[in-house]
Parts: structure tokens; sequence; C-alpha cells
């Protein structure tokens, strides 16, 4: 934390909101290895679109901690085909959590952001100074609007009513839990989908979306799981902070790791008709390698991990 202090989990009573998805599971098993008692509350619970509901839910069980990962997330063709989905739905959850933690006064709420958040022509790696400094990416800008002001809505609330809120930004996200939905999956999870139905019907070619330039960063997780809990306990600050891995690939060098952890041995065909995105996603990791975490998994090995995973849960 930025005055020295550690914020202590233990005997804590921490929400998971989104405990269900892929990073609120992975921040469930991470907390199982903490002295705290872990809530979790799905959709059958508490709608947390709205707000009378999770007001009332958080007045009845006044955790201390709030990780809130609870989101509706998906790809490129999932943010070009239901963007009012993903303005409203992400604005209304997150501001209903905010303001509610701060009713039922939560000691520390972790918001969780996404790097989509930064301009599609931002100077590369990506510093959190470079909010709001140019246009964002058209295909996701919906998702980001309301990224950001979750953002804001954080420090806003840190600054009228002296909450503890923090807000994390994880890069791309890869790992157990993910959406292997070709329809609204991210594209590390697409691809092995891919690359694995390829293998297992003889195909000797697969299709993909756009050129296979385009570079981005991968981070497991299980690791994003740790180094939120890490940020949890040491940081306490208005700024959002970055949180990726280093290891940044072209989605052809991806393609290429995927097919050898699976055993896939074909070609690739690029539909460059189809859109990239932005062209580079590179975090600027150094502010939280300065707070002392760094994440472990190599891509390769992670993405090993996930596709055990996939074969034992999915398939």
């Amino acid at each position: 934390m930025t005055d020295g202090q550690r914020y202590n989990l233990s005997g804590k009573r921490v929400w998971v909101a989104g405990h269900r998805g892929m990073v609120g599971s992975a921040l469930v098993r991470r907390l199982e290895s903490e002295d705290c008692e872990i809530i979790t509350a799905g959709r059958e619970t508490v709608d947390l679109t709205r707000q009378d509901a999770i007001e009332f839910w958080m007045q009845e069980t006044k955790p201390h901690a709030v990780f809130l990962a609870a989101a509706k997330v998906g790809g490129i063709h999932a943010n070009n085909t239901w963007p009012a989905d993903f303005i409203y739905q992400n604005i209304m959850i997150e501001t209903n959590v905010i303001h509610a933690s701060h009713l039922a006064g939560v000691e520390k709420l972790l918001f969780l952001g996404s790097s989509c958040i930064y301009p599609k022509m931002a100077p590369q790696p990506m510093t959190e100074d470079v909010l709001l400094t140019g246009p964002l990416e058209p295909t996701n800008e919906w998702y980001a609007v309301a990224k950001i002001a979750g953002i804001k809505l954080c420090q806003a609330y840190r600054k009228q009513y002296g909450c503890d809120f923090i807000s994390a930004m994880p890069t791309n996200l890869y790992g157990p839990g993910d959406n292997f939905d070709l329809e609204t999956s991210h594209v590390a999870a697409a691809l092995l989908v891919k690359v694995h139905q390829a293998k297992e019907a003889g195909q000797d070619n697969i299709d993909i979306w756009g050129s296979g330039t385009p570079k981005r960063e991968f981070l497991h997780v299980d690791d994003l799981a740790d180094g939120l809990v890490f940020l949890m306990q040491h940081y306490c600050a208005a700024d959002h902070i970055n949180i990726g891995s280093g290891d940044e690939v072209t989605i052809r060098e991806l393609a290429d790791i995927i097919a050898s952890v699976v055993g896939y041995d074909g070609g690739y065909t690029y539909d460059d008709t189809k859109p990239d995105g932005t062209p580079r996603k590179l975090m600027d990791n150094s502010r939280i390698h300065a707070l002392g975490w760094q994440a472990p998994t190599k891509l390769k090995d992670g993405m090993a991990k996930t596709y055990d995973w996939y074969l034992k849960n999915v398939v």
C-alpha cells in the first residue's frame, strides 16, 4: 500500500462478485489459501443489474472486502453484435456494486477492468497514464467505456467519501473456466477450440480471423487471481494499475504455440477481410513489478494446462 500498511484478509468476509466466471472462479481458488470467509452469490440470489436487490443483499451480508469481477465479456464479434448489452449491463453492475459497497461500509473493493480501456493507437507498452488520451478501438468501445466508468466511479467514491476502492487492469486472459464458445469467445480460447476440432477431424487447414499480425499479451487467469489478491493486500491508491505477463506474441505465433500443445500439424488461412482489432496491446507492468509482484506462468506452459482442463471439463 502507498503508506506501507497491508490490508489483512485474515478473518475477513470476502465477496467475489462474479464467482462463476473465469476470473471469479480463479479468485475463489486463490482465496482458499487465505484465512478468510469467501462469500459468493449467483444470479438466482441477487441480480447485480438491480440497484434495490444488490443494496438489500449487501446490507444483509456485510462483506468486509469485495472483488468486483462480475461483467459481461466477449470478443470482437460479441462486442460488435450486442453493443447495448455490453455498455448497459457492465455500467449497471459496477455502479450498483460500488455504490452498495459504500453504503454497506465495505473496507476495501477491487474493481477489475480491462486493457481495452486504452486508446487504439496508444504508445507501446501502454502505461496507466495513456488513459483517455486518444480514440478507443471501435470494435469494443462499448465495453471499454463501461470499464472506464468503473475506474472513475472508484476514484470518485475515494475522493468524496474516502472509500478504499482500487482498480486493476488485466491484459488478455486465458485458462480454466474460459469461454470456449466460438461465437462469443476471445482469441486464445477460440483458437484452442479450432485447433482441437481440426486435429480431431483430421483437417489440414484452419481459417483464422484477421491477418494474424496483431500482437497480444496473455496472462494465465490463476496468475491474475494471485496478482489481484496481492493488490488487495498491498495497494491503496486512486490510480488504476496494470497487471500483465509481458508475454507478447502475434496471433500467428499464438496459433503455433496452441498447435504445438494440441499436437496439430496442419496449416492456417488468415482472412484479412475480418477485423484485426487493435494492432498491438502490450501493458507496461512496471508499477506492479515495483510493488513486488510478477506473473510466474509462461505462455506455452499455461496453454498446456488450459488444454488439459479443456479436455477434462469441456470436450
